[in-house]
């Protein structure tokens, strides 16, 4: 086997391997983030929301939902989708046109875990909300839930934006592990670059200044985003 001398000439085969995971990655990325956010609102809420025998129940729930995602690591409950769901059930993930199995089961998990971090990140900027505000739409004639969603979240979002965003850019970086489990995203596709060239050094050099392009752009995006915020505040 002759070792090839390390150099980046790999890239005139190469690139549009590395460009088609790069766009696996950021489109894993944004539902990521989409469903994550969701997840995060819906279960921050239900904390907020604690009254009655149901309110209390759900709310213990979502506090174990969080205590569980945030304290055992991502490719565990990774692992737990991908291997033990289909014994457990007996059956396979299913692919959907270009969404594969490997995409589906890679999204839920960083889905469902980044969930419970922007969970956090919303009750934290709930809370960083004066009280006064939560009196004076009460004093408005609004009701405790219009209050949360007209007085209380546009204030909180603006408080967590630059939480969220770097919860994005912690995405961009995690979902490389999902390459264990077989997603062509740009990580396991520059080990098959690596694994064809034997060039370990240059191949992982290049992945990192894709990473690095990604998540310097996605905070570059986010500072203006936090600027005009702040501007119309």
């Amino acid at each position: 086997m002759q070792v090839r001398k390390m150099s980046f000439e790999f890239l005139v085969d190469y690139y549009p391997m590395l460009l088609k995971g790069t766009g696996v990655t950021i489109a894993l990325a944004l539902i990521t983030v989409f469903f994550g956010t969701l997840i995060g609102i819906l279960v921050s809420l239900t904390k907020f929301n604690a009254k009655g025998m149901l309110g209390k129940v759900l709310s213990k729930l979502a506090d174990a939902y969080v205590a569980f995602f945030r304290g055992t690591p991502l490719m565990i409950q990774l692992f737990i989708l991908w291997f033990g769901v289909p014994q457990l059930l007996h059956t396979r993930y299913p692919s959907f046109g270009w969404i594969s199995a490997e995409f589906l089961v890679g999204a839920i998990a960083l889905a469902i875990n980044s969930g419970a971090y922007v969970s956090e990140i919303f009750r934290a900027g709930i809370q960083a909300v004066d009280k006064g505000q939560f009196e004076a739409g009460r004093s408005l004639g609004l009701s405790e839930k219009q209050t949360l969603k007209h007085v209380i979240l546009p204030q909180a979002v603006k408080n967590i934006l630059p939480a969220l965003g770097n919860e994005f850019v912690v995405i961009i970086k995690e979902s490389a592990i999902v390459s264990v489990i077989g997603l062509r995203d740009l990580m396991y596709n520059s080990d098959m670059i690596q694994a064809a060239t034997f060039n370990a050094f240059g191949v992982y050099v290049v992945a990192a200044v894709i990473y690095f392009i990604l998540t310097a752009s996605c905070s570059k995006l986010l500072s203006v985003l936090e600027g005009r915020l702040h501007q119309d505040a």
